[in-house]
């Protein structure tokens, strides 16, 4: 293959990969995103809903704690597949009882599929749902947090249990 054959392959391959990236999706979900945190704080105003002067650490924390459970079980979880299913396609199984799934299709179905494989991703959306819960309705918000957290705890105690079966069963 000559130099410029090989330039050529490697431009085709850059622009088939920039034409596979779902950018009007991408700009939709941030739409959707932005226009639902906008509907809450109007929401929130017109029923005089009191924002938090602060919101302590231990509350961080827990939100924090439940944003991570909630964004592994919506993106990660065999049962929650179904949601997902329409957007992603099974890749591999993974650890712990999790899946590991890969986006599909093109355009805004794949940009959904990209949010609803990845944890980090579905976190700012698990978190805007939570913090406006917890913005609007504090101790409800705290309940379910503390749910999702206690999920979390029990997931690092099988693995821990586990753990440790193996190590004294050699």
């Amino acid at each position: 293959m000559t130099d410029d054959e090989h330039r050529y392959d490697e431009q085709r391959y850059d622009e088939q990969a920039e034409a596979d990236v779902p950018l009007a999706g991408y700009a939709t979900l941030a739409a959707a995103f932005t226009g639902a945190a906008a509907l809450f704080a109007l929401a929130a105003r017109r029923r005089g809903v009191r924002l938090p002067d602060r919101v302590p650490p231990w509350d961080v924390a827990l939100l924090g704690t439940a944003t991570f459970k909630a964004s592994r079980l919506l993106t990660k979880d065999r049962i929650t597949s179904f949601l997902r299913a329409p957007f992603t396609r099974r890749e591999e199984e993974g650890a712990g009882g999790e899946v590991n799934d890969a986006p599909r299709g093109a355009g805004a179905r794949r940009a959904v599929g990209e949010l609803l494989s990845c944890p980090f991703c579905t976190a700012a959306w698990v978190a805007g749902g939570l913090t406006a819960t917890y913005a609007s309705a504090p101790r409800a918000a705290r309940l379910v947090c503390a749910g999702l957290s206690a999920v979390t705890v029990a997931d690092w105690l099988q693995y821990a249990w586990t753990w440790t079966e193996e190590k004294t069963e050699g």
